[in-house]
């Protein structure tokens, strides 16, 4: 699996290093350099690009600027890789792979790469599921529903990593590590078997991101992650308590006791 790339940065010798640096990968093809935000939309929307290392402080169209500007196509995975710090909470917000640093560290650039070959083996197996769908819709239709739901592909439109901005701090969470979700308002409160973090963003947008397979809501403030569950209690009037791997208890109300089902054969 070839990595087309385009690199952007304003600065010719910071185009040269990373160069340099990826010349140890054998899987990243560099199509194209670009020296300024405008050149770097133009350059994506025709190249079409897998991944694009990207600079953040660039005179006219900075690197959210080129974010912004081809989110009318279908966009590569972005990395920044900028000399300011204070632009990672952003560089997050704005879903990158990751956020590197000036000069570039190589063992940083090497767990970059392997989110950037797990993120795009993700997106073609879905893709090439549904393709497998569509002939099949034509030429063998009953043979559609004998596809294994494992091969859905919306499947991996679903988050694996959750960037969460807590304490001034920024916290990357693995999504299958999450026990529950507590909302408080327009806050949440993810937890895990041994944090607990708040993210500002309500239930129902964090739903959205989250694989409805696994993450069911329980309560109406209240979402679960049923892989985490290994017991379930019976409680007074239809309600119930799911114990969690942790030990933590989580009760299920009246309005959410179906989501029990699965767990009684």
């Amino acid at each position: 699996m070839t990595i087309r790339t385009i690199l952007v940065d304003d600065e010719k010798l910071a185009i040269q290093g990373l160069q340099l640096r990826l010349e140890k990968y054998p899987d990243v093809e560099i199509i194209d350099t670009c020296s300024n935000g405008r050149e770097a939309i133009r350059k994506i929307k025709t190249e079409k690009p897998d991944l694009v290392f990207l600079d953040i402080q660039m005179p006219g169209f900075d690197g959210f600027s080129v974010v912004k500007g081809v989110m009318e196509i279908e966009p590569p995975l972005i990395v920044f890789v900028t000399a300011y710090q204070e632009h990672a909470v952003r560089a997050f917000e704005a879903n990158a792979v990751n956020y590197l640093m000036k000069p570039v560290d190589e063992s940083k650039l090497d767990d970059t790469l392997a989110r950037v070959r797990q993120r795009l083996a993700d997106k073609r197996s879905a893709e090439e599921a549904e393709k497998l769908k569509t002939v099949l819709a034509e030429v063998a239709p009953d043979a559609v529903d004998a596809i294994p739901e494992d091969t859905d592909p919306n499947a991996d439109r679903y988050e694996k990593l959750i960037n969460i901005k807590d304490r001034g701090q920024i916290f990357r969470i693995d999504v299958d590590s999450i026990e529950h979700i507590e909302a408080a308002g327009d806050y949440m409160c993810i937890r895990t078997a041994d944090n607990s973090l708040i993210l500002r963003e309500t239930m129902k947008d964090l739903e959205r991101r989250l694989d409805p397979r696994v993450f069911q809501r329980v309560h109406r403030s209240t979402i679960v992650n049923l892989n985490q569950v290994r017991q379930v209690k019976p409680h007074t009037n239809g309600e119930c308590f799911l114990v969690l791997d942790s030990g933590a208890q989580v009760k299920v109300s009246r309005s959410y006791r179906d989501v029990i089902a699965r767990f009684v054969h």
